[in-house]
């Protein structure tokens, strides 16, 4: 699919503010910087990347107005100075970052020591919602270098559910000067989480008539890494197919619950003007569950029907395994692939499962780095509403390392699909058409925590401790919650770019 671009971001240039100006200009000139001795080691490079419709929903959207500016414009090195900000619109930001990185490779070939030790304590700042947190995120994940930044996220969206995982809230932050600086000095001491990175391929035959493409552009995700289109040249391209490929690192859901987001996201677009306050917002989303069926089935709807009606569904559960046919209830009309613990607006759909239950079904502890993804499955939003409970949680349907969804011929015309929080309506296959969707595990990028942190990692021992004790606490509980799952039985890069190559990062 297309890209298409959003929005401002801001991108400031912080050093101590004792010493004299290293700016933007001087990164991208390739100056040697190692020559001012009085230059101190920056505390970071910090873009920000904003979108108009989350910018919008800020409490003090009306006094945020930074200096516009273009690559090469100056910066200034103290926090309190001001910033340029970049049209993303203009200049995407892998071409930015390409820019800076190969100012640092010209400047550490050179032997400038300065450059080094400003890379290494890069750290970036993503503010918006989860779809230009996951935009920028595909973009770090193609640097591949040897030491990508660490991430940390502004909740500006409706839902924050990157944020949330990692200690940085879900409600719209305040935009005063203390608040920003507070904010600062969280980044500046958070600590690093590596979380796995989930490569996604859709494939579908290329239609004899009509358009190149079988979807219309009004219905592409807003996530612009997602679902980029694959070149004839690429190895992942298949003859008589149409492939798009993409990455997502919290999740990934189809049905329901993904319509009913399409709709809200459709809205916005009509009008902007309505939807610049948080909670009005996540009012609206629940008026259009109860309108489009999600609380109860809808004759009017019938993309809304259940998952097994739709797809065959095959998991690997490890690495090198077999594929494996999946059994969805027929009752389950949403279903979830999970990476991080938090989904629409906080709630955990997989939960803790206990010891017992862990034992019976194989399962192992939830954890953001392991290599798996958590396959939820729900009924409708009564069954969501379970999340709001003590242990509540979805159907669990499977841990796996790799799923696929294959579509039924003539099931229905189309359903909806949502990464990180990015809809669109996706066609379905007709005749001897065919719509495969494959999810597997590709790499890891590494994320700024600060404390409330709801995600856990295999190498945090406090995470190991943590999971346990909310082990046992599930099993004391042992309510009939615990009990929902029996209530029924070629990868290269995500595309997040057009064309962006860099060459091995070298150490200086």
């Amino acid at each position: 699919m297309p890209c298409r671009h959003h929005g401002p971001g801001a991108t400031p240039f912080f050093s101590e503010p004792r010493s004299p100006e290293i700016r933007w200009a001087d990164l991208n000139s390739g100056d040697d910087l190692s020559g001012r001795e009085s230059a101190p080691v920056p505390v970071g490079f910090l873009p920000l990347h904003l979108r108009p419709d989350t910018l919008g929903q800020t409490a003090g959207a009306g006094r945020f107005r930074p200096r516009r500016g273009r690559p090469g414009s100056p910066a200034s090195a103290s926090a309190s100075a001001g910033a340029v900000v970049f049209d993303l619109s203009e200049e995407a930001p892998d071409k930015v970052l390409h820019r800076l990185y190969g100012s640092f490779e010209r400047l550490k070939s050179n032997g400038d020591t300065i450059a080094f030790q400003i890379q290494s304590s890069l750290r970036l700042i993503v503010a918006g919602g989860d779809g230009t947190a996951s935009w920028l995120l595909g973009v770090v994940s193609d640097l591949k270098l040897s030491r990508p930044p660490p991430i940390a996220t502004v909740p500006l969206g409706t839902g924050n559910n990157l944020p949330f995982s990692f200690g940085w809230g879900k409600k719209n932050p305040a935009t005063d000067q203390k608040a920003v600086k507070s904010f600062l000095g969280q980044v500046k001491k958070a600590r690093e989480m590596n979380i796995d990175s989930w490569h996604i391929i859709m494939r579908m035959r290329a239609p004899h008539e009509g358009p190149c493409d079988p979807i219309a552009p009004l219905d592409l995700p807003q996530s612009l890494h997602a679902f980029h289109r694959v070149g004839g040249s690429d190895s992942l391209n298949m003859e008589g197919y149409h492939t798009f490929r993409g990455g997502f690192w919290n999740y990934f859901s189809m049905g329901m619950d993904a319509q009913v987001s399409y709709e809200f996201h459709s809205q916005r677009k009509r009008n902007p003007e309505k939807f610049k306050n948080q909670l009005t917002n996540q009012s609206t989303y629940a008026k259009l569950g109860l309108k489009q069926g999600w609380f109860a089935p809808s004759l009017a709807h019938p993309s809304s029907r259940n998952i097994a009606q739709l797809a065959k569904v095959q998991i690997m559960k490890r690495p090198g395994g077999q594929w494996e046919e999946l059994e969805i209830p027929h009752s389950i009309r949403s279903i979830v692939c999970l990476n991080l613990p938090s989904f629409s607006g906080g709630l955990n759909p997989w939960g803790t499962p206990g010891t017992r239950k862990i034992q019976e079904r194989n399962l192992t502890a939830p954890f953001v780095d392991d290599g798996l993804i958590e396959v939820v499955g729900f009924r409708d939003a009564w069954h969501g509403l379970v999340l709001l409970a003590p242990n509540g949680h979805g159907t669990r349907l499977a841990q796996a390392h790799r799923i696929r969804f294959e579509f039924h011929k003539g099931a229905a015309e189309h359903t909806f699909m949502r990464i990180d929080g990015e809809p669109w309506k996706q066609p379905l296959p007709h005749d001897d058409d065919t719509v495969v969707v494959e999810i597997s595990h590709l790499h890891q990028v590494t994320m700024l925590a600060s404390e409330p942190c709801k995600s856990k990692s295999v190498s945090d021992p406090s995470s190991l401790i943590m999971c346990r004790r909310a082990q046992d606490d599930d099993d004391d509980e042992r309510n009939s919650l615990e009990d929902e799952d029996e209530w029924e039985e070629g990868r290269k890069k995500f595309g997040a770019a057009e064309t962006f190559k860099l060459r091995d990062d070298r150490r200086g």
